[in-house]
């Protein structure tokens, strides 16, 4: 029995995981010039960026090692960042919200077409955070 339930848990996490939707926003420019935008509203509203995970190098890196030769990107990119003020409001509300901790929002360049974007967040609490990641990907992709 425990078998079956475990396979049947561990479908469930992957179809959730995959059940995530995304919205992004084309950008009229360089990808280049579009992660200067995305890190410029994130800085703009006093935000740190933590990290700047180089998605597009490892996958373009890593292809032949795991038997692949597609090329998914041109260039990603994905900014990692928080807000002690969502942050903290967000944990109060259910401290398991530190699994979407920190936030990101994405650049991608497949074919010459640059898009700036963001996973989509839980209701509640993190619907701030949502509006906080519209606001930066949408601001970044009309610069």
């Amino acid at each position: 029995m425990k078998p079956i339930f475990a396979a049947m848990f561990g479908l469930a996490l992957a179809t959730s995981a995959q059940a995530g939707e995304v919205t992004t926003y084309a950008f009229d420019g360089t990808f280049d010039d579009a992660t200067f935008a995305v890190e410029n509203a994130i800085i703009d509203r006093g935000l740190v960026i933590d990290y700047v995970s180089h998605i597009g190098e490892m996958l373009e890196r890593t292809g032949a090692d795991v038997g692949s030769d597609v090329k998914l990107f041109d260039s990603a990119d994905s900014f990692l960042f928080c807000s002690a003020v969502l942050s903290r409001k967000m944990m109060e509300a259910n401290p398991l919200n530190v699994a979407y901790c920190p936030y990101s929002v994405f650049v991608i360049d497949r074919d010459g077409e640059v898009e700036i974007g963001y996973r989509h967040q839980p209701e509640g609490a993190m619907q701030d955070v949502q509006a906080l990641l519209d606001a930066i990907a949408s601001e970044a992709a009309e610069q």
